[in-house]
């Protein structure tokens, strides 16, 4: 007797009964491909709409509690496409390309945490001072290894002819060429981008909220979360350029 199914995954309407289910529902086989489903499953495979919704609000300020409530995944659902989600976030900066010549880097680092206040992460930032990009990031201590792995993210172009302004954070000096680094105070207005950007990323990364309860469990969460927001940020900025 032929069933009135079809395989799920090529299409085929040549279906077999194949034994049951642990919970006891009818297995099925297509005999085409192989493929073994049920009629009804308890799991299915999230909408497009709904998948594409909860990567909008992964880039707003608002917990994943809050996600849940909004979009109606559950909360285990979630957590997993996150974790796989911003595993695959790309780590570097996707820039302008730029000629050699005049070009001014603004660096700065701000404080965060993981898990408890005790575990210090420091997002280390450099921003093209005339595009307003978002042209190198790092996330780790507060040391010279993590102003190093700053400089290291950099585009070549930056790193040869750039002025970099940053604050007088001595492990700048141990990483920046001399002759290009002017370490300077707030007063003199030349880290005013970079100090501008610090303020968006806490009030759009709830995860970098002073006194939040949105933060980061795991490492490679928050660190996915903040190259999510870079590379949007970054896109948003291209667009101003004309340059989609």
């Amino acid at each position: 007797m032929k069933l009135d199914l079809s395989c799920p995954t090529c299409g085929s309407d040549d279906i077999m009964k194949n034994g049951t289910t642990r919970r006891g529902k009818q297995n099925h086989k297509c005999r085409d491909c192989g493929r073994q489903f049920v009629e009804d499953p308890q799991w299915k495979p999230k909408d497009k709409d709904i998948i594409a919704l909860v990567n909008l609000l992964l880039l707003e300020k608002i917990p994943l509690a809050g996600i849940v409530k909004t979009v109606g995944v559950s909360a285990s659902w979630l957590q997993n496409y996150v974790n796989k989600y911003y595993q695959a976030v790309e780590q570097q900066a996707e820039v302008v390309p730029k000629a050699k010549g005049k070009l001014t880097v603004q660096m700065d680092e701000l404080w965060s945490f993981v898990d408890h206040k005790g575990n210090k992460q420091w997002v280390w930032i450099a921003l093209d001072a005339q595009t307003r990009e978002i042209i190198g990031c790092n996330i780790g201590e507060r040391s010279r290894a993590s102003a190093r792995q700053l400089w290291d993210s950099l585009p070549g172009v930056y790193k040869q002819c750039a002025k970099v302004y940053t604050d007088m954070w001595e492990a700048y000096e141990k990483v920046v060429p001399s002759k290009r680094h002017f370490a300077v105070g707030k007063e003199t207005g030349l880290t005013n981008y970079i100090e501008r950007l610090n303020n968006t990323l806490r009030q759009r990364i709830s995860r970098l909220v002073r006194k939040t309860l949105s933060f980061s469990k795991k490492l490679e969460n928050h660190i996915g979360a903040i190259w999510n927001f870079i590379h949007e940020y970054n896109q948003q900025v291209r667009k101003k350029m004309g340059i989609a």
